[in-house]
């Protein structure tokens, strides 16, 4: 976007608007495209949450949407009610929504029955918790902290001996293996915890402030047991977090606003004429599947923008103006004399 008297939209891809408005009959252009988040491991189509407290409706999610690729490690972030945290729980199977879609990895969550919840919370997701005490034992050690989902699961006694020392290994605390939690230092917990997750080999993982609890030093360590975990493994990751350090190192950080997905970071490696490569972050504002777009409000209040904003369809942007300026350049023009 660019601001000036008016801000300036540059064209996106609209493949995922709801084909509205044609004829009768007529064959829809949408028809030969994929269905809304098909391919995706964590598809969320216009969910909604609402809560009801003494009588007064809070919307916690008002028709979020949210597309997840398989093997991606991505950054949840938005302010404290945004929605973050309620978004988090009805990914885990630990909430319902209200009204929309969400599926994971094939399941729907919103008829998913009492007992395909507990299995898809034992098998399919995988969850760390920000608070250590919440992800581990205290009365076993970091071994049977990681055999035990697998024994819940049915896992054979063969497998377990196997997985365990190796998710241990790869997480960089094998050496903890026959530890309490209370002879672990608070960063060894959270990879032992990351192991428990990801125990019975689940499709996504979904963690929950992971590094809030730590220094920024423990926190690297943390966060690179979960790009280990997401690279050795292809497990999809969503790292809800408010550590500017965790976001700036994933490629893709979405931001939740009012119970909406407003803007996202995108970060790529780019090469220069002399063959040098540098990450480059790039800010886009997200245009969900109704046609919503989420100005900042930086720029709201930079322009004086409220209430009603004019729009301009260039041929390769859109332009959003205040209601009292116009689009630059644009005559006014008179009003059209009344018929006697």
């Amino acid at each position: 976007m660019r601001a000036g008297k008016g801000v300036n939209v540059e064209r996106t891809s609209i493949d995922q608007l709801t084909d509205t408005g044609r004829l009768a009959g007529e064959p829809s252009a949408a028809a030969s495209r994929p269905a809304f988040g098909e391919g995706a491991v964590i598809a969320c189509d216009r969910l909604v949450r609402i809560y009801s407290t003494a009588g007064i409706e809070v919307q916690a999610l008002q028709g979020l949407d949210l597309l997840v690729e398989s093997g991606e490690l991505t950054a949840l972030v938005g302010a404290s009610g945004s929605g973050k945290s309620t978004l988090l729980n009805i990914l885990a199977g630990l909430d319902t929504p209200t009204a929309g879609q969400a599926r994971v990895a094939g399941h729907d969550l919103l008829t998913m029955g009492a007992a395909e919840r507990l299995a898809y919370r034992r098998g399919v997701v995988g969850f760390l918790w920000q608070q250590t005490s919440r992800n581990l034992f205290s009365h076993l050690t970091a071994a049977e902290n990681v055999t035990l989902p697998m024994r819940l699961a049915g896992a054979r006694r063969r497998e377990r001996r196997h997985r365990t020392p190796d998710l241990l290994r790869m997480l960089g605390v094998d050496y903890c293996a026959d530890r309490m939690p209370a002879q672990m230092s608070g960063g060894e917990q959270q990879r032992v915890a990351i192991g428990v997750a990801l125990a019975n080999q689940p499709t996504v993982l979904l963690a929950d402030e992971p590094t809030g609890e730590l220094d920024s030093d423990t926190s690297e360590e943390v966060f690179g047991a979960l790009r280990t975990a997401n690279a050795e493994l292809g497990v999809t990751i969503l790292v809800v977090t408010h550590d500017q350090q965790v976001s700036d190192q994933v490629r893709r950080t979405v931001a939740i606003r009012d119970g909406r997905i407003s803007s996202e970071v995108l970060r790529r490696t780019q090469t220069d004429s002399r063959g040098r490569e540098a990450d480059v972050a790039q800010e886009y504002s997200v245009l969900d599947r109704a046609g919503r777009l989420q100005i900042p409000r930086d720029f709201i209040q930079a322009l004086g923008m409220r209430d009603r904003v004019l729009l301009a369809l260039e041929p390769d942007h859109v332009g959003v103006w205040p209601d009292a300026a116009g689009p630059p350049g644009e005559a006014s023009r008179p009003a059209p004399e009344e018929e006697a």
